[in-house]
């Protein structure tokens, strides 16, 4: 007897479908089209989600470079001495004192800039 797939495929192809809401043109209505948009997207969100954690780095290292340079110091001679004083503050916090408190920042510049 011959085996019909009506009904997984139907669910299959629903499920790809409503993975690619949100595209555009015929990748909404087209099974094939739509499949081929979701594995390149899966395939995007795998390596960028990588690549949002270089990028916020970068983010965090300009923020920094452009406070401490307001201060006079630049971002190399900040992070060498804070290396040099044992202080042990990443570069996520240090760009979120930068930017929401300004104050704390400056008092660990001074800290840095004392002989």
């Amino acid at each position: 007897m011959r085996v019909k797939r009506s009904v997984p495929a139907r669910k299959k192809h629903k499920k790809i479908l409503n993975q690619a809401k949100g595209m555009q043109h015929y990748r909404t209505r087209s099974y094939r089209l739509a499949k081929q948009g979701v594995i390149k997207s899966l395939r995007y969100s795998y390596r960028d989600r990588r690549n949002k954690k270089r990028d916020l780095r970068a983010l965090w290292i300009t923020r920094i470079n452009n406070a401490s340079r307001e201060l006079g110091l630049s971002y190399s001679q900040l992070i060498a001495g804070l290396k040099a004083k044992n202080i042990e503050i990443d570069r996520k916090m240090l760009s979120e004192l930068a930017v929401h408190n300004p104050e704390a920042f400056k008092a660990i510049v001074n800290t840095v800039k004392e002989k």
